[in-house]
């Protein structure tokens, strides 16, 4: 691969890879790859890091700041959106969705250690974005090796434009990721790079027996995730394995959750719903982005989203609305005091919600580790420590 310069020209580089190795996220067989492959080899002129201490993303420029736009490309372990709402944003200022990213360099490297790519190993990617991911790869896994689906159109022709530029040995293909690519299978190893809220069976029909999935995957509960390690089963007829951490990626487009429309659930007030009230915390119950009752919540009230409004006047309503129906439930948190609940339709949600978070609670509070995913040609079932212990989701 050809670049216009390399990591030993940005002493940065180098020092976030000593960072990513003293924290277990880049091992020593990936070092090599990310010492020759670059990310600002396959950034946009123009690009959104997002600032980890604001949680907002703004722009950077090459032309007009290139210090700037290197010390984000190459030296900092942050996300970089270089797409908005599906390719219809322009102008500087942040779209209203970020829909294509490059992803923070200690979980993308985190991921291929879960994937367990090697030399001559055949890899399927989902979500091309900026390639990145599929050179790390290739660079590993031999010439050839690689092929990774895209479902924008734009978005593909520049990773494979940028695959041309550079003389990468990777197969670009543009389409729906949820087909997998069965013309090119069966492959040793699959990775997505996109969010997963239900995995799809096909790859699973395209993976080798033994081989290995690494998916983002989570539920409609909120927008988290927990990355999935699986391995197919000598049959080739199922895979199942556990979570091995939390994340967050942007979803499947397939299976991108429509926001609840509030209206269509509440039409008067909260007051039209069944009152009661819970000692629970919002600390206990919402926690922060990535704390494990979210994902675990998810796991256990099916068919149902949570939506967190904003804080004020010292309390903050927590809303869930059914996925498949209209039901819904509201619980206002005060700083203080019991909690006031609403709950109306043909689920009690609240009642769900809660009686999830006690079982979270018996059973040790546990994170995603102690979780796993078993997919079938029947659909998918999440377990707590044992696939016998498993429920459908």
């Amino acid at each position: 691969m050809t670049t216009t310069h390399t990591p030993n020209e940005r002493p940065g580089h180098a020092e976030l890879g000593r960072v990513l190795a003293a924290a277990g996220a880049l091992s020593p067989d990936w070092a090599p790859a990310f010492a020759a492959v670059p990310r600002s080899a396959f950034l946009p002129d123009l690009m959104w890091p997002f600032d980890m201490a604001t949680g907002q993303s703004g722009a950077v420029s090459r032309p007009d700041a290139p210090d700037i736009w290197h010390a984000y490309a190459d030296d900092a372990d942050v996300p970089i959106v270089t797409q908005w709402d599906d390719g219809q944003h322009t102008g500087l200022e942040p779209g209203t969705a970020p829909t294509s990213s490059a992803s923070m360099p200690s979980v993308v490297f985190r991921m291929l250690q879960d994937l367990d790519l090697r030399p001559g190993h055949k890899a399927l990617e989902i979500g091309t974005a900026t390639g990145w991911n599929a050179a790390l790869m290739a660079h590993r896994a031999g010439p050839h090796h690689v092929v990774t689906v895209e479902v924008d159109e734009a978005v593909a022709a520049a990773a494979r434009a940028t695959a041309e530029r550079l003389g990468l040995p990777v197969r670009v293909v543009q389409g729906d990721g949820s087909h997998g690519c069965p013309e090119a299978a069966p492959y040793d190893r699959i990775i997505a790079t996109c969010g997963l809220r239900s995995a799809p069976y096909a790859w699973v029909e395209q993976c080798r027996p033994g081989g290995v999935i690494v998916a983002p995957w989570g539920t409609d509960y909120g927008n988290g995730d927990a990355v999935a390690r699986l391995v197919v089963s000598p049959d080739g007829r199922s895979a199942c394995g556990r979570f091995t951490g939390p994340v967050e990626f942007m979803k499947l487009r397939a299976q991108r959750a429509a926001h609840p429309l509030h209206s269509a659930y509440v039409t008067g007030g909260v007051a039209d719903g069944d009152e009661t009230s819970t000692t629970v915390t919002e600390a206990e119950f919402v926690g922060d982005r990535f704390t494990p009752q979210r994902f675990v919540l998810g796991l256990r009230v099916p068919r149902c989203r949570q939506v967190i409004a904003e804080k004020s006047d010292g309390g903050r309503p927590v809303w869930l609305y059914g996925t498949d129906d209209r039901s819904w439930a509201c619980v206002w948190f005060r700083d203080g005091g019991a909690a006031r609940v609403w709950q109306a339709g043909p689920r009690r949600l609240w009642d769900e919600a809660a009686a999830a978070y006690r079982w979270w609670e018996e059973n040790g509070r546990p994170g995603p580790e102690r979780f796993g995913l078993t997919v079938t040609a029947e659909g998918q079932s999440v377990w707590l420590d044992e696939p016998g212990c498993s429920w459908s989701v």
